[in-house]
């Protein structure tokens, strides 16, 4: 049995997923990216050789992924993180169409077509408001830990509408409500509309098709499923591989290469997050 395995190296947290033959998952790891970038793409390998059961001699091709993805010092190529994001989708949904990767610091609107290849994007890059990070400067102005956020925000009865587009200013407004007498909740709930509206407007710049896949960490936040869903209309495809999809289509094209020889589509220098 071969096997292959995609490190994805991401701002606040490193994925690796391993698979076999027949594409299916192996093993898996999340951590914290922290601050020695090489140690934190080292050990989430490590981690999911050992959930795997799989030796690491046993490993034929490892491609690395995200904005560290030169950091994967033990891999054999690169591949950036578009075109990882849009075949993991693919392979998880084979129906999508649109991916919204929302990540710590940037969100990507990807546009691919029935073989998970990338026929545009774009990203917000420049500033942070519609990204995990703004999401993060909320959780500190409320002294809410960050996975509460999406709960919490789904007790709304009335949102706050968020009107800073910067998030060095998210953390001041948000406090502002909070001196004003508004519900948690309801500000909450403004914040995440906020950056679901900043999403959606990035999607509709490479297209929206009627099946959309939602990645990247941010998507484990049932809040911002919701915010999204409303505004467009529509259900998502999600799945709890979703946080992991980078680092799922970064092992789609190892195993591409073990099965015929043929080089990574996006490898080398590229786009970084």
């Amino acid at each position: 049995m071969s096997y292959a395995a995609g490190v994805d190296v991401g701002s606040t947290q490193t994925k690796a997923i391993i698979i076999d033959e027949d594409r299916q998952i192996v093993g898996r790891a999340l951590l914290d990216t922290g601050a020695n970038v090489i140690q934190a793409a080292e050990s989430s390998y490590t981690v999911a050789l050992k959930e795997g059961g799989i030796d690491e001699e046993e490993v034929d091709y490892v491609i690395g992924t995200g904005y560290g993805r030169f950091r994967v010092t033990f891999g054999n190529s690169q591949v950036t993180e578009i075109s990882c994001h849009g075949r993991g989708a693919v392979h998880l949904f084979p129906e999508t169409r649109t991916v919204v990767d929302m990540g710590g610091q940037d969100t990507k609107a990807i546009s691919v077509n029935a073989k998970g290849e990338i026929t545009d994007f774009c990203m917000n890059d420049k500033c942070a408001a519609g990204t995990g990070r703004f999401l993060g400067a909320a959780a500190a102005a409320l002294d809410i830990p960050l996975d509460d956020l999406g709960p919490v925000s789904l007790q709304s009865t009335k949102a706050i509408k968020i009107s800073t587009t910067c998030t060095v200013f998210a953390e001041s407004e948000v406090l502002a409500w909070i001196g004003k007498g508004k519900k948690i909740e309801d500000i909450l709930w403004g914040v995440h509309s906020s950056i679901a509206s900043r999403s959606v407007a990035l999607m509709r710049r490479v297209g929206l098709d009627d099946q959309i896949t939602f990645t990247g960490g941010v998507s484990r936040n049932e809040g911002m499923v919701k915010a999204l869903e409303e505004r467009l209309g529509t259900s998502l495809n999600i799945s709890d591989d979703c946080h992991y999809m980078g680092a799922v289509g970064a092992a789609m094209f190892a195993m591409d290469h073990v099965l015929t020889g043929r080089t990574p589509v996006g490898s080398g220098a590229g786009v970084a997050s």
